[in-house]
């Protein structure tokens, strides 16, 4: 199902807009970040030559998002320069999965709250409205990085529980995961900010 993707989000100190051609040397340069490639880019993206990775990753998102599914480069308000990933995924019967990553310059910024806020609250805003029109955005992330709970709970995806062994890295190692999610009639979370397990 193809959607009516907007051209930007704005939230507080960032943007969210389309990939361009020009996004891939500071693709490249994120991609070089040994956490990004453990945790958010896969097998088949890890066991390509390095000097290849960020062409890759890069053409898949701009074909995902000219067939309407939202895969938001996170930039800086003045520069445009790109600081990170979001996007969503698996979007079936008014459910979809986030899933984001941001680059090592760009980090202790607040800028993965932020930009999960901004996404999950035009993904939940009815179409009629400019929204997405979803009814749940769920995130799920390793056990062992507590900092995905924090950025989870600021943005108001409620902790739901532990899925075992449902992530894996690179290696194809297995790891339990935290499920958080938060549904379109969920307070915003500027007027509730859940507590992080």
């Amino acid at each position: 199902m193809t959607h009516r993707l907007p051209a930007r989000l704005t939230g507080t100190g960032l943007t969210l807009r389309p990939f361009s051609s020009d996004d891939e040397p500071l693709i490249a340069r994120a991609l070089d970040d040994a956490e990004i490639v453990r945790w958010a880019t896969g097998a088949h993206l890890h066991h390509l030559p390095a000097d290849e990775r960020a062409a890759q990753w890069l053409s898949t998102r701009l074909a995902a998002w000219s067939d309407g599914i939202p895969h938001f480069a996170i930039a800086n308000p003045d520069t445009d320069a790109l600081t990170g990933y979001i996007g969503l995924r698996r979007i079936h019967n008014g459910n979809a999965e986030v899933g984001s990553w941001i680059a090592p310059w760009a980090r202790g910024q607040g800028l993965a709250a932020g930009a999960l806020m901004t996404a999950a609250r035009w993904a939940l805003t009815p179409t009629v409205h400019g929204g997405l029109g979803l009814h749940r955005i769920a995130l799920h992330h390793a056990t062992g990085n507590p900092t995905s709970c924090t950025v989870a709970a600021k943005a108001g995806l409620l902790l739901e529980g532990t899925m075992r062994q449902a992530t894996t890295d690179h290696t194809g190692t297995r790891y339990d995961s935290h499920l958080h999610a938060r549904l379109a009639t969920d307070p915003d979370p500027r007027e509730r900010v859940p507590t992080p397990p």
